[in-house]
């Protein structure tokens, strides 16, 4: 059981540290959004996800009816390294208390 010290939060990568081995959610840019579980990550947010969910939204427009075309296209990796520098934005899993 971790002590109290151990899954405090004081820093914007604890709250990273607590989600190892647990499923994240990460935007990227280029709209692209990933679910996967955490193995690793580094201070840059590199990070290795195993089991990964990628959700790749596109919008097109129509050249006659100028209508927004909205396509979503899904793949499931193993295993993915994420370049810190696309990630927009990282959540950890729900923890209720």
């Amino acid at each position: 059981m971790a002590t109290e010290e151990e899954s405090a939060v004081k820093e914007p990568l604890d709250l990273i540290r607590l989600s190892l081995d647990e499923r994240i959610y990460v935007k990227l840019r280029s709209d692209r959004e990933l679910r996967g579980k955490l193995h690793a990550y580094d201070q840059h947010l590199n990070m290795i996800l195993g089991d990964v969910e990628e959700v790749i939204t596109s919008v097109e427009i129509d050249d006659e009816t100028y209508e927004e075309i909205v396509r979503t296209s899904k793949r499931h990796v193993p295993y993915l390294f994420v370049r810190g520098d696309g990630v927009i934005l990282v959540s950890p899993p729900l923890r209720t208390s």
